[in-house]
């Protein structure tokens, strides 16, 4: 179990909550931190498209390189977690080197999954506090048991999405430089980088920083 839990004080108790409410979602499957992609769309949403215009941009001049299906989706995923951050945020992760994209695309997915903030401010930090050099797949499925109890939609994930949450959670971290890989898992965590931390702090993305940062 995890002591560290925090859940936002309008969600404190889950049991109560309407089927449609939930605390926890598995939207994060969809895909990594796509940093390439990411920094085409964070340009498109700069010029603030028409709906028209997004989806000729996605289809007719194929932004992303993939398949019509593929892009959407992904599309789709990229911009929900874009936008829980401002212009000066998607300028940086447009147009900044690849560490402050990258830190800033975390915490953008951090911001966008209540389940991938949770792993870092509980069992990451955990395993840091106790010393631990290595994350487990066990953790994992403990981390969802746990979820279960406050969100017992959890439950009724199917094991394959919950094994693709996995290996996308271990694939953002490694590509965040939060694991030396998405083999070896070791962790590393990094020093934030200033203009990230500046930004989080002018952005009152105070949660979101602590989540992130643990070298204070």
């Amino acid at each position: 179990r995890f002591t560290a839990w925090k859940v936002p004080c309008w969600l404190l108790d889950t049991h109560q909550l309407p089927m449609e409410i939930r605390l926890f979602n598995a939207e994060i499957s969809a895909g990594s931190l796509m940093l390439p992609e990411s920094r085409r769309i964070s340009r498109l949403l700069i010029s603030q498209p028409t709906p028209q215009q997004w989806d000729e941009a996605l289809t007719a001049q194929n932004l992303l390189q993939k398949s019509p299906a593929t892009a959407k989706r992904q599309a789709r995923l990229i911009r929900n977690r874009l936008e829980t951050l401002d212009v000066e945020g998607w300028n940086l992760i447009a147009e900044g080197d690849s560490e402050v994209a990258s830190q800033l695309l975390l915490a953008a997915s951090i911001r966008h999954s209540q389940l991938l903030g949770e792993f870092l401010r509980t069992v990451y930090r955990a395993d840091l506090q106790r010393l631990e050099t290595h994350l487990t797949k066990n953790q994992w499925d403990a981390f969802l048991a746990d979820c279960e109890q406050h969100d017992p939609a959890v439950a009724q994930w199917a094991a394959s999405t919950r094994e693709k949450l996995y290996q996308v959670t271990v694939r953002i971290l490694a590509e965040a430089r939060y694991l030396s890989s998405t083999k070896q898992l070791k962790l590393t965590p990094p020093m934030l980088h200033p203009t990230v931390r500046h930004y989080l702090q002018k952005f009152g993305a105070t949660d979101t920083l602590k989540a992130m940062e643990f070298h204070q």
